[in-house]
Formats: structure tokens, sequence, C-alpha cells
């Protein structure tokens, strides 16, 4: 795995081994510049000579892959670094839908009632949601990151697209892209041919049958038809928001009204498993911001080269590389050979930096406790990477991870081995400064 070089007057220079940074290191020829990704900066040198990198992109809803390769001669390509940014864009999602059922609640109690005036509010041309934005914001904000710690000099991007009604019918042609689900039908109407006019978990008929989401929304659910189930009222209140297997197997209830109109739980669970289709919504958030990554990445003034999925595929199979987000982005484009790609790979989630609401509501919007009005506590912040050396107690060691400060003083650590929790400050030493990322390093696949 290479390590990121940089000069007296912090211009980025070629990677080196880690063998070579360790030299460097020892004979007083380079300080420790960053911690992740690990980065050393040269006290005599200024400049050098570089070689052509390559940043390979593979874009993703929840992960993006991210390669730093050399290219020589002979279409021949070597890895450096491998990447994986793990998005929080459903985080986003959920704390914007929770801000606005907040405000809805405060207008409604507090006002009479007034028209809506969400028609009135125009978008700019090219405007994404937050939680897409922030796919491609954090995109671009490694991208810039990497220019400054490494000499890039091209961009690769997968540039897929995804048919997602071919995902759903492969056999799909002609006008049939034109004719939906719900062709000729009524939605209600449609579930009840669906599912027989019975409750799809019990299997009860003389009943009221009430429409129900079987991948609650509250998990990651939609209201796509084929995410909604009949149920009768009393299997519906039961599962709530729980997931289907927890359902079949703890609900007592569930299982006397089985037996009872004669059904198995495993015959039942599998039928309402089969009539399930794969959620879309990964698939459409790549689709809505490919474009908008691509034109951002224009905009650094780096030449940047596309490619498609199918060529990123093909390029893995013929050299028998396994299927990682990291390296499928270092797959990506045109080339003969990939050297040195068996490379630990750093796993980048973002975290945030931290909340402006200092507030913590019920799920009702009630108050139900306060966080402190500052951030910091005895010079740590929470998301900072620090080293804790504890002489003695029960946790007597030495702990490294990202700390999460509390008024006390008394620190929780995360570690790549689990939390550690009550850590003196006293103990603690920071070695990197929060930026909004927590970092892991996972070995190589092979």
């Amino acid at each position: 795995m290479a390590v990121f070089v940089m000069g007296k007057n912090q211009q980025p220079l070629m990677p080196c081994s880690e063998k070579r940074a360790r030299l460097l290191l020892q004979r007083g020829r380079a300080v420790a510049h960053k911690r992740y990704p690990f980065t050393i900066r040269l006290k005599d040198r200024v400049g050098g000579n570089t070689q052509p990198l390559r940043l390979g992109i593979d874009p993703g809803s929840r992960i993006t892959g991210l390669a730093l390769i050399r290219e020589s001669v002979g279409e021949q390509r070597h890895v450096l670094r491998l990447f994986e940014l793990a998005h929080r864009g459903f985080q986003i999602k959920k704390a914007l839908e929770q801000r606005a059922a907040f405000r809805r609640r405060r207008r409604s109690k507090n006002l009479r009632y007034r028209a809506p005036r969400f028609n009135n509010r125009t978008k700019p041309k090219g405007w994404l949601a937050p939680s897409l934005q922030h796919r491609v914001d954090t995109v671009m904000a490694w991208v810039n990151r990497l220019s400054r710690l490494a000499p890039i000099t091209a961009i690769s991007q997968e540039l897929v697209r995804f048919d997602t009604q071919k995902l759903e019918n492969p056999e799909i042609s002609g006008i049939e892209y034109q004719q939906g689900t719900l062709l000729g039908y009524e939605v209600r109407e449609y579930l009840l041919e669906k599912w027989g006019r019975e409750c799809a978990y019990c299997g009860d008929t003389d009943t009221p049958l009430e429409i129900e989401h079987v991948v609650p929304r509250s998990r990651g659910g939609t209201n796509r038809v084929s995410n909604l189930a009949l149920s009768c009222h009393p299997c519906n209140q039961a599962k709530d928001n729980g997931t289907l297997d927890d359902f079949f197997a703890t609900d007592k209830g569930l299982k006397k009204r089985l037996k009872t109109n004669g059904h198995t739980a495993d015959a039942r669970l599998e039928r309402v498993q089969r009539q399930l289709k794969q959620p879309l919504r990964d698939a459409s958030a790549v689709n809505a911001t490919r474009w908008a990554l691509f034109n951002a990445l224009k905009a650094t003034g780096l030449p940047v080269a596309v490619s498609s999925g199918g060529r990123t595929k093909y390029n893995r199979q013929r050299l028998g590389i396994p299927k990682t987000h990291a390296l499928d982005a270092a797959c990506v484009g045109a080339f003969d050979m990939l050297h040195d790609w068996a490379v630990p790979t750093l796993t980048i989630k973002a975290m945030g930096r931290g909340s402006y609401q200092r507030t913590r509501l019920t799920q009702y919007g009630f108050p139900r406790g306060y966080l402190m009005r500052q951030k910091q506590v005895h010079g740590f912040q929470t998301g900072d990477m620090v080293k804790a050396v504890v002489p003695t107690g029960k946790k007597a060691g030495t702990h490294m991870g990202r700390v999460a400060v509390r008024k006390t003083g008394s620190f929780n650590i995360q570690t790549e081995q689990g939390t550690v929790q009550g850590i003196s400050h006293k103990h603690c030493t920071v070695i990197q400064r929060g930026d909004g990322y927590g970092y892991h390093l996972h070995p190589s696949p092979t």
C-alpha cells in the first residue's frame, strides 16, 4: 500500500512504499502530515519528477469506490490506493422528513388553516434533493482532497445508467415500456387480485382488509405497489414497523390465526417474499446523480474519461479480480493489465459534523433532553481521532479511534474492536482533528 508524500512546500509528490516512508520518518527527513489517509511531509525536498496518476471512480448509491492508479507504458495499471466512500443520504432524508413533520405540527397547532405555499417556490435548473446532492458533494470533496495529496493527471468515471423497468422484467420490450404495473387497475383492486382477496399474512378472508407496507417506511420501504400488501387489522397492528421474519417468528396471535385458517408460517412467509420485488431507490439515485457528478468532475480542469458498467465487469472477469466497490473503480475504462490490486482498502464513512439542534425530541416532537451548548470539552470534539493510553484499571491499555465527548470529561472511543466507554480526557491525545468522516482500514480481499 502506497503512502502519500508532500514536499516541503506542501506540494503533492509521487506516493512511496511503506518501507521507504518508515525509513524517512526514522531518519528525521519527514514528519507525519496526516493520519487518514496516512501522509508524510518531507523536510528537505521541494519538487521532483512525477508519473501519470489516474483516479478511478465507481459511483454508487450507498458506497462509491475510489482507486488511485499509476499508469505505465502499454496500457498497464498499478494500483496504489483503494478507497470506499460510504454516503449518508438515507440519514439526511430521514432527518429532513422529521424536521418537516415537526414544522407541520407546530403550524397546524398554533395557526389557523392557510392554503399551501409549495407551488410558489421555484428550484434552479439541475436541482437535486439534499440526499442526492450529498452524494455528489462528498465524492467531489474527496476528489479535491486526493488531488492535494497526489499529482493526479486524469479521472475515469463509470457513467452507468440503470434501466429500472428491465431490472423488474428482463423480457420487457417495445410498447410494454409504456404499460405500467397498474395498467387497467386501481391500486386497491390490483392488490385484491394480487393477494387473492385475503390477508397476505394469516390468510383470513372474512374480515375487512387494509393496505399496509411490507417493508415499513421507517425501515427504508417505499410506496411502490410492489411493497404494498393487504392484511387484516390484527396483523397490521401486530406487525407495526417490524420485519417480516420477526413478525412470523415471534407473534403468537399470527400463529393462532394461521392455524385456524389451515396455513403454515413458512409457506405464508415464502409467499409474501415471492411477491415482493427488489427496491429500485439505489438505481434511481445513481441515475439522478450521474450527470451532475460528471459535470462537477469536468469543472476540476482534469481530463475525464467515462466508461460503461459492462466494460468494468468485463475487465474484472477477464483478470479474475474479486468484486468490490474499490476494485470496480480500478477496473473502469480501457487497459490491458492491472497490477498490485491486492492492497488494503480504506473505508471512509460520512458521519457529519454534528447537529445544530441542541434539543432532543421524542417521536411526537416534545423535548426529552438537551445537549451542551459548546462542542469542545477539554480541547476535544466529537469526531476527533485520539489515542488513549490508560495505565491502570479495567480499561488499561492503548485505545485508538474516533472520540465522542461528554461534558463530564469521560469520553467514549470507537475503535476497530468496538466502543470503549468511560475514558478520561486526561489519558487522550489528539492524532487528527475531526473532519466529518470515520475511517477503518480493511485488509486485502485476497
